[in-house]
């Protein structure tokens, strides 16, 4: 996890230049964009809720859905969705984290700190990144209490023990946990066997990346109760220098059901050990050293430069949930839920001549010279604990769907900071604190929905959601907040459809929400508001599905990603007024042939700072109408799919990313240049009469035509009147995150 608040363990580099990578020229941009547009089309994927069998770990049954029935959607609700299944994921899970494989759905872009999809990855949805997009795990909030953020790798392997997943854009209907102002995720994890199996998985690729798990089912005995579980491993090399991986996880689940019952009782975690790559690097150094990685770096005695060997991220997560789903009858059913999550672990850091009074140290005198600096070795802990429950009832007779839920949840986190070892330790002691701060939050909310179907063609959609969320916390390093909000989150919309095949939609939502920790730290936030509107039509035919929908989203005081980091590495967010953002989405499946099929989707927006204004030079200026950070206005996408045997098969993966900026000032040198990524995927069964039941081969070849991918940076300004008095005038910087370019993913799985 990152720690310290969402410190994110990084070194703020401050001081990176200003030089800007080599632009491409406007004709090569055409070029990689009509490309891509060739394959995306115009279309959007429809994939509702479906339960498939597999053959091998037994059919998915409703019973299982329960868990997330009340946060879901299917295409009868006015909300804008798509769903990815574990069949979709398997070709493609090899190791890497959660939002690579997500990213060529609908008007997602992902990044990689380590550039290769393993260790820190993160997501942004609309442009809003992964602090607006509201996760839960059957139901169950993911999200971190105090950052908002989600931190995969924390879950590593997550993937290979999810049945489905669900990404809502927009606000979406109500749930459990941090509102969402870009985008809601739903998680489902392994729905139960009926048959036993196991199963024994391996992969290796580049940069030394390997990945071991094995999974088992004891399928159901006695017809009621089954017992299941995962291990995983995996170790990279990362692509940048030192960004190295150690990720174990677990994953065990006990059930039990009978016709109207589903009791699951799930443990699951990780430990990571990341070695910091967090600082980027300056447009030189892309340049010329596109790996280079300054986390850990010092001057020794000798004035020679050294990389610390163990300047990483230690964290351990474990989750216990308890899930009791009951059908009372053929209207009435409900779903409860406990959980409980304990995280721990630090980020070390060498420190190169760090101030005594940094650490409440006093200056010593050595040789009979006064000395106030000291290189060090320190640890930043996170200790917390976060439990809750969740809970729902469905009523659901003929031409009504009525959903009554809620949850109740608690987070309380101790932060702290030790020097492990010191050149000159002055007056500390061992195992002395130089903060030992507090926090607490705790998110109370209620919500009420129901879809009522008017007649053949029209029903209507109705939400209400009242949310209650309390901060309590002491210290600067935990910014000092005493607060409590009190949120009312109304949602309504209708649906229309015109016969089997063509169904429109309107949706209107109002989220709210809450800051978070940085952001009181960073000053004296106010919480943000949104208006979302949704206009969608889907069509679907057994040869082609379509969905297109028209989005405005109004903020009022929207906090947005200022581009720049604190003094640790932490994105800085800021209140900004007026707001907007404005797109069209389109997505499709078109079956071409027998063998041949296409799944394209593009998203196009505009996203808008009203009126923003900025101090340049020691003048407030007008800018107008500036561009978000971080919210490039095409982002598109598309698999083509070849499978000429039913234990054969072959995808082409596109994805092209517009230029973006990386600040709210519409600087130059704030511009990430766009970029298009087209990825390889191979998969193979060889079915068998014998104990062994199938093995099954996948390669994955990434960024096949080795391009030059820069998805992610930061941005700063400062004014140099420190060091040119009488004058002011404003310097900008910025710092880039490579990605590697051509690599490749071999696995091999085998089925007992």
């Amino acid at each position: 996890m990152k720690l310290y608040s969402i410190i994110q363990g990084k070194s703020a580099a401050l001081n990176c230049g200003t030089m800007r990578p080599t632009k491409k020229s406007k004709n090569h941009r055409i070029k990689i964009l009509f490309s891509t547009l060739a394959f995306s089309g115009l279309a959007l994927n429809l994939s509702a809720q479906e339960t498939e069998t597999d053959t091998l770990e037994g059919k998915k049954v409703v019973l299982d859905e329960v868990l997330v029935q009340a946060i879901r959607v299917t295409k009868e609700f006015p909300i804008t969705f798509s769903n990815l299944d574990k069949e979709q994921l398997r070709s493609r899970n090899l190791g890497q984290d959660v939002p690579i494989l997500m990213n060529f759905m609908p008007a997602v872009v992902t990044t990689s700190d380590a550039g290769a999809g393993v260790g820190y990855t993160g997501i942004r949805v609309r442009g809003s990144d992964a602090t607006r997009v509201n996760v839960t795990i059957n139901g169950i909030p993911y999200n971190d209490a105090e950052s908002q953020g989600t931190f995969w790798v924390n879950m590593p392997d997550f993937a290979s023990s999810t049945q489905s997943l669900q990404l809502q854009r927009g606000v979406g209907t109500s749930t459990n946990g941090a509102g969402a102002f870009g985008a809601s995720l739903n998680m489902l994890t392994d729905a139960f066997s009926e048959e036993a199996y196991a199963r024994i998985s391996s992969s290796i690729g580049s940069f030394n990346t390997l990945r071991n798990n094995v999974k088992f089912s004891t399928g159901l005995l006695n017809d009621h109760i089954e017992f299941s579980g995962r291990l995983s491993r995996i170790t990279s090399d990362g692509y940048v220098d030192r960004a190295s991986s150690e990720l174990d996880s677990y994953f065990l689940q006990g059930v039990y059901k009978d016709d109207n019952t589903l009791i699951k009782a799930l443990l699951f975690g990780g430990h990571e050990i990341t070695y910091q790559a967090w600082n980027g690097i300056t447009a030189e150094e892309l340049e010329t050293n596109r790996t280079f990685n300054s986390a850990g770096m010092y001057t020794d005695a000798n004035g020679n430069t050294q990389f610390y060997d163990n300047e990483v991220d230690n964290y351990k997560q474990d989750h216990f949930q308890l899930h009791w789903s009951e059908t009372w009858s053929p209207e009435w059913d409900m779903h409860i839920a406990l959980h409980y999550t304990k995280g721990r672990g630090f980020f070390e850091q060498y420190r190169d001549d760090d101030d005594f009074s940094t650490y409440g140290l006093e200056p010593i005198t050595v040789n009979g010279e006064l000395v106030e600096n000291t290189d060090l070795i320190r640890r930043r802990w996170l200790d917390n604990d976060f439990y809750g429950t969740v809970f729902s009832t469905t009523y659901t007779k003929k031409k009504v769907k009525l959903i009554i839920g809620g949850g109740y949840n608690k987070y309380e986190g101790d932060h702290f900071g030790e020097i492990i070892w010191a050149q000159y330790a002055s007056n500390s002691e061992i195992r002395d604190r130089y903060y030992d701060d507090t926090s607490t939050k705790t998110d109370f909310n209620v919500y009420t929905k129901v879809n009522y179907q008017l007649n053949n063609k029209w029903s209507v959609f109705g939400d209400l959601q009242y949310r209650n969320v309390g901060y309590q916390a002491n210290g600067d390093e935990t910014g000092l907040v005493d607060d409590t909000f009190d949120f009312f989150n109304p949602k309504a919309g209708v649906t229309f459809d015109l016969n089997q095949n063509n169904n429109f939609y309107f949706s209107y939502a109002l989220a709210n929400r809450e800051p978070n920790r940085n952001d009181y730290e960073s000053g004296s936030p106010k919480p943000e508001k949104l208006n979302d509107f949704e206009l969608g039509w889907r069509y679907v035919s057994p040869s082609f599905q379509l969905n297109t929908n028209v989005y405005y989203m109004k903020y009022k005081d929207q906090l947005v990603l200022t581009g720049e980091l604190n003094d640790v590495g932490a994105p800085l967010r800021a209140n900004v007024g007026d707001s907007y953002r404005l797109g069209l989405e389109v997505d499709a499946n078109i079956k071409l042939s027998r063998a041949f099929s296409v799944r394209p989707n593009i998203a196009l927006s505009d996203n808008r700072n009203v009126d923003f204004y900025f101090q340049r030079d020691g003048t407030l200026e007008n800018l107008g109408n500036t561009h978000i950070a971080y919210s490039p206005q095409i982002v598109a996408g598309n698999i083509l799919a070849f499978q000429p045997k039913e234990n054969f098969q072959l995808a082409l993966l596109t994805k092209f990313v517009g230029e973006q900026y990386m600040g709210n000032i519409d600087s130059e040198n704030s511009t990430l240049d766009s970029y298009s990524q087209t990825d390889f995927n191979v998969q193979y069964v060889i079915e068998t009469n014998s104990f062994v039941k199938s093995i099954v081969l996948s390669g994955l070849v990434n960024n096949i035509f080795d391009a030059d991918i820069v998805s992610n940076g930061y941005f700063y300004t400062y004014d140099d009147s420190w060091s040119n008095p009488g004058a002011v005038s404003t310097i900008e910087g910025a710092g880039y995150y490579p990605q590697a370019g051509i690599n490749f993913l071999l696995g091999a799985t085998i089925n007992f």
